[in-house]
């Protein structure tokens, strides 16, 4: 034996250094996947969105709000189910109103969605 013997590792070792990698590569990429909701910031998705010109007075806005801590609708808070899901009636005046949804995280990040109507009523003697 010379004095330049280089140590070896065995079956065991080899393969307590790859379950230890592997589980390193799967908690980083976990943590990755999870950060992407911080990195989005807050997101509102309208479903079922009302015509820009209506008859009607009262009108309904529906949708879903992601990464949010707070969200209000023409700056009157509106509430949503565990799911994100928020549903809120809005009066329109006569002729035309902007209903402006903000939502905010809990970064300070803000996004708005901006949705213009017209309210036309009915004539009461039609031609």
């Amino acid at each position: 034996m010379t004095g330049l013997d280089t140590p070896t590792l065995t079956f065991r070792q080899i393969l307590m250094y790859g379950v230890l990698v592997i589980g390193l590569v799967v908690l980083l990429g976990y943590l990755v996947f999870q950060a992407r909701f911080l990195l989005q910031g807050p997101r509102i998705t309208l479903v079922n969105e009302p015509a820009s010109v209506q008859n009607e007075r009262r009108v309904t806005i529906a949708g879903y709000a992601r990464n949010i801590t707070k969200i209000t609708i023409n700056d009157r808070p509106m509430f949503t189910d565990r799911a994100g899901y928020f549903s809120e009636a809005l009066v329109l005046e006569n002729g035309y109103t902007i209903a402006t949804i903000a939502a905010t995280d809990r970064y300070g990040r803000e996004t708005q969605v901006v949705r213009p109507f017209v309210y036309t009523p009915l004539s009461i003697n039609p031609q």
